[in-house]
């Protein structure tokens, strides 16, 4: 059974001397927007929640590198993999798409929840290329900071000789580099599931649960140099859980019933969110 009722949630985040997304078009310097608050992408969130319903032992699609659980080099190897997807036939303008849909939604957690885009070139440039895109019930906002954040620049060395000039033994200069981080701040991204676009999918009561219970979890074993243990914590989660499908609020009003409480250290009187919307009473959940 299909998700019962809608679901919003949010999450304040905490980060102290850490990166929490590097832009890659800025040296990796941590994301901010126009007016200087920090940002977290989507994308980032998201991977860090298929990172840890991984460790929980759901069977991920698109999964990191260093995390694979198989040999495939790629998406579409994983996809048409008879051992670990769903073999060569779904992906070909033959196949029954709506077949292939249900296929991987029932395989694959991530793609059931945050849905897939499976576009794929024909073989021998016959035109019997494929793209099924699969729509997601969740979706997730990238996190903001409450404020402007403050970002320390180090100077560091990259590597410490690792190769020889030529055939000489001289060896070769030193690589520099920036490393960049976040002194303090607190970030609030908000997200929803609908009950709507879970018929399609199959994403369920239980697999909403499952979120939840990771959600608090989100940046455990997620540490780097960039993110060293402890610098970055999830401080609260909110849920609502509405009373039917359509919903007793729009999105916008329920995270605005929590926007407009928070202070810029991400602090709310929990009381006053409580009596915020008649009739939806949020849980409130701390942080791991």
């Amino acid at each position: 059974m299909s998700l019962s009722n809608k679901i919003d949630f949010a999450l304040i985040i905490d980060v102290k001397n850490a990166n929490p997304n590097g832009d890659p078009l800025m040296g990796n310097r941590p994301r901010t927007d126009f007016e200087g608050l920090g940002e977290m992408s989507d994308v980032c969130l998201k991977r860090k929640i298929r990172d840890r319903l991984q460790d929980a032992g759901e069977e991920i699609f698109v999964q990191s590198d260093d995390r694979k659980t198989d040999d495939m080099p790629s998406l579409r190897h994983r996809a048409e993999s008879k051992d670990v997807g769903l073999g060569k036939d779904a992906f070909t303008a033959k196949a029954d798409t709506n077949e292939t849909i249900k296929r991987a939604c029932e395989k694959w957690f991530d793609v059931r929840a945050f849905g897939q885009i499976f576009a794929y070139k024909g073989k021998g440039g016959k035109g019997d290329g494929v793209s099924i895109p699969i729509r997601g019930p969740i979706s997730l906002q990238p996190a903001f900071s409450t404020k402007d954040v403050s970002i320390s620049e180090v100077q560091i060395t990259k590597s410490v000789s690792g190769e020889v000039e030529g055939n000489s033994n001289k060896r070769a200069s030193d690589t520099m580099g920036m490393k960049y981080r976040v002194d303090e701040a607190t970030y609030i991204t908000y997200g929803a599931m609908n009950p709507q676009l879970a018929q399609r999918t199959g994403f369920s009561d239980d697999d909403a649960e499952a979120i939840k219970n990771v959600l608090s979890r989100l940046f455990e074993g997620d540490a780097s140099s960039a993110r060293p243990e402890g610098s970055m914590s999830v401080r609260q989660v909110v849920w609502w859980q509405h009373n039917s499908a359509l919903g007793q609020y729009s999105s916008a009003k329920v995270h605005d019933s929590l926007r407009y409480l928070l202070d810029d250290e991400g602090k709310f009187d929990a009381s006053a969110l409580s009596n915020a919307l008649d009739g939806l009473q949020p849980q409130i959940i701390e942080g791991f």
